[in-house]
């Protein structure tokens, strides 16, 4: 075959492929779009904040925090939650490791009743499930002691700024709904425009439109793993049905997953913007500003939630929440 037929079939087989990647981009674009259309079909109300409840009824709460090799935040995020968080019934789970004194010694420089320090037996580091399975057992051993259940069980990480209502808003949901979710605002690093500000976009577009089109559908609401309450009794469902063991210690992706769980059994998931003070109840938090850091995170994302996530979660639930699962594994 001479020179120029094979220049003319390189340029049928590039003609070829430009053409499939202009269809999969257009398919692509108009999955988009069919979000970005029943973002606007939706009631006004469901896409506008919700005033702060006045008076939210009683509620206790457990606050679990895993913390492996965090000596450098976790204190400071200690303080500010048990001086800021405004509610009269609290109790906040510190999960530690042995091999981690540095953290134990931060922890231990608080002495306030409301903390407690749950030390797992096998040295660090775990799964983050791990952790929080240890921090599930430290909470139900203070149930039984002080026989006062909890309402729900509330997900944070080390480094995470809580809001001081958050508690509030929990409280006013949880009747209705198993699983809340606050939103997730990334704190914007003026060293890292582009990777650090990267999350910001991207949790904007997840938190202001996705899930909320998700939680109008009646789908699966997936939970960010911080700013988070599940209602207690479906949390032990779920316990039950894992040898008491509500976490998935082999899963990467353990807080997305939670809400899937939560919808498989029939319990709904909801994420609430509400306004205090002119600014939302929300977590704030630093996310990776180096591309190494931000490159390992979404790794574990990818990999959890497109690619395990299909083996372990399956295509479960009606047709709209197939939907949404291929568009997360996309």
């Amino acid at each position: 075959m001479m020179l120029p037929e094979l220049l003319a079939l390189w340029h049928v087989a590039l003609a070829e492929a430009l053409l499939l990647v202009a269809l999969l981009v257009a398919i692509n674009g108009l999955d988009d779009l069919a979000i970005d259309v029943l973002w606007l079909m939706m009631p006004r109300h469901q896409r506008q904040p919700q005033p702060l409840p006045p008076a939210p009824p009683p509620a206790r709460f457990a606050i679990l925090i895993p913390a492996w090799d965090e000596s450098a935040v976790i204190g400071a995020m200690l303080q500010r939650l048990l001086a800021t968080l405004d509610w009269p019934d609290y109790a906040v789970f510190v999960g530690l490791y042995p091999n981690d004194p540095k953290g134990q010694a931060a922890v231990a420089a608080f002495n306030d009743p409301r903390l407690y320090v749950a030390v797992g037996a096998t040295p660090g580091p775990t799964t983050k499930a791990d952790c929080l399975n240890s921090l599930w057992r430290a909470a139900l051993a203070e149930e039984a002691a002080s026989g006062r259940p909890f309402a729900a069980i509330v997900l944070h990480d080390a480094e995470d700024l809580v809001h001081a209502c958050e508690l509030a808003v929990f409280a006013a949901h949880l009747p209705e709904y198993a699983m809340v979710q606050l939103p997730v605002l990334p704190l914007p690093d003026a060293g890292s425009p582009l990777i650090s500000g990267h999350y910001i976009d991207e949790f904007a577009e997840a938190h202001a439109k996705d899930l909320l089109v998700r939680q109008w559908l009646d789908a699966a609401v997936p939970a960010a793993g911080v700013g988070v309450a599940i209602d207690r009794a479906m949390l032990g469902r779920i316990a039950d049905a894992r040898d008491g063991a509500p976490f998935d210690a082999a899963s990467l992706t353990e807080d997305y997953e939670l809400g899937q769980h939560v919808h498989a059994l029939g319990g709904r998931g909801r994420l609430v913007w509400v306004p205090a003070d002119g600014q939302p109840v929300a977590t704030r938090e630093h996310f990776p500003a180096s591309f190494d850091a931000a490159v390992r995170q979404k790794a574990r994302w990818l990999t959890g939630i497109a690619l395990a996530g299909w083996d372990r979660i399956g295509w479960r639930g009606g047709l709209v929440n197939r939907w949404m699962l291929l568009r997360d594994r996309k």
